[in-house]
């Protein structure tokens, strides 16, 4: 390959410190200051390759070129994921664990998870009521847990609430974190997948006996490609694949109550909006504001784009965030706007990918993304049009070098009245 051939790379023994440092902008400042959609870097003491855009997108979902196993690093599994999960799988294996995650995801079964999501808002606020203030994303992350095990068929008392919110949340609030922080996540990891791993044998057992439609029941019950069923530590995993995505969705409730404040005249419109300008509003919630900075894969054989080799093994990250704001696919992308998204929904397979790109079916994009959507829609429906309340002073700035960034006061909002 001629010297004009080799991919742009950054200088340096590694930049895992910087990546540190820099959060959801260390690829976007180097795809900016590289002049390149996909370079070469250092990672985690071995060589790494980042990349953004659609293009880039497209090529990081092909099943032929990359793979899962392998590329998560081992603290993400230690908090985030969990070890031998559907998003470490390749292939038939992952094809059919998928298939048993997109199960559940029944337009009967997402309708039943937005009956159960309205029915704790509407409890949750009746709390509020008599409240002198409420911080919206801790109050979030309980009312979307007692949603997920309702939903999942998983049993939870009022009691262990707090314990249970506070397990599912270190998931995702501690990957990126180091020191005491990280240690809780993995603490709280072993000690869901414990809770969780002894209600699969209940269900196993017959001891407990949820919906046959439930998550719960339908992974403990599921059997692999050569008819057995999965090891109970892999099924409490991937019954918190269920739970803790959903409770994640309390980031993006703190960003929707962000932008409905940020951006007033949007609150006005969706008082008199129909479903379409609803669901233009949370995409670019989901745009606009960061939730996942990247996604990691591993080159699954040797093969050249854009007349660059990548070698087979090579950790490769795909830039999420800054895909959601490259200027070559949104036009002004640092500017909030709804309409962006009139009627381009069919084409947003590769350029808006806060949650992963590509297919839902035979893919690793998160079919949790209907679920998300649809919580979400549930969240501007009761800001706007079922409560009035009020934002005081308090510092609603958020840090792009936080993963996962949420806003520092949380939300904080009080003289809550229904409408």
């Amino acid at each position: 390959m001629s010297e004009l051939n080799k991919m742009p790379r950054e200088e340096g023994m590694d930049h895992s410190v910087s990546l540190l440092r820099e959060g959801y902008m260390f690829i976007p400042n180097r795809r900016q200051s590289l002049q390149s959609d996909v370079f070469e870097t250092r990672l985690l003491g071995q060589k790494a390759i980042c990349m953004g855009g659609k293009e880039a997108a497209e090529i990081f979902y092909d099943h032929d070129k990359f793979k899962r196993a392998g590329a998560a690093p081992k603290r993400v599994q230690q908090t985030l994921f969990g070890e031998k999960g559907v998003q470490s799988l390749d292939g038939k294996v992952h094809l059919h664990r998928k298939n048993m995650f997109m199960s559940l995801m029944s337009e009967v079964a997402i309708k039943r998870f937005v009956e159960m999501n309205r029915d704790e808002w509407k409890k949750a606020v009746d709390t509020w009521l008599g409240m002198d203030d409420v911080i919206l994303y801790e109050e979030a992350k309980k009312l979307l847990c007692k949603t997920a095990c309702k939903w999942a068929g998983v049993p939870l008392s009022s009691e262990g609430l707090d314990n249970r919110v506070g397990e599912l949340a270190s998931l995702f609030e501690s990957p990126s974190a180091i020191g005491p922080e990280h240690w809780k996540g993995r603490h709280n990891r072993n000690q869901a997948e414990k809770w969780i791993g002894e209600l699969v044998e209940q269900v196993r057992e017959g001891e407990i006996l949820p919906d046959e439609q439930a998550a719960l029941y339908v992974i403990s019950m599921h059997k692999d490609l050569e008819g057995k069923l999965l090891n109970t530590e892999v099924a409490a995993v991937e019954v918190i694949n269920i739970l803790r995505p959903i409770v994640a969705i309390a980031i993006y409730i703190n960003f929707t109550a962000l932008a409905l404040h940020q951006f007033p005249e949007q609150k006005e419109k969706l008082a008199s909006a129909d479903d379409e300008f609803m669901q233009m509003f949370i995409q670019e919630v989901r745009r606009f504001y960061p939730f996942f900075p990247f996604a990691a894969a591993r080159v699954k054989e040797d093969f050249e784009w854009k007349d660059y080799t990548f070698k087979k093994e090579t950790l490769t990250l795909l830039d999420l965030y800054g895909t959601n704001h490259d200027p070559g696919l949104w036009d002004n992308p640092s500017v909030f706007n709804p309409e962006r998204f009139k009627e381009q929904e069919d084409s947003l397979k590769f350029s808006l990918i806060p949650q992963g790109g590509g297919s839902y079916h035979d893919g690793h994009r998160c079919p949790g993304e209907w679920i998300t959507i649809e919580a979400m829609k549930v969240c501007v429906d009761f800001l706007v049009n079922r409560i009035s309340y009020q934002i005081p002073d308090q510092d609603l700035s958020y840090s792009l070098v936080s993963i996962p960034s949420i806003p520092k006061s949380q939300i904080k909002i009080e003289r809550i009245k229904r409408k």
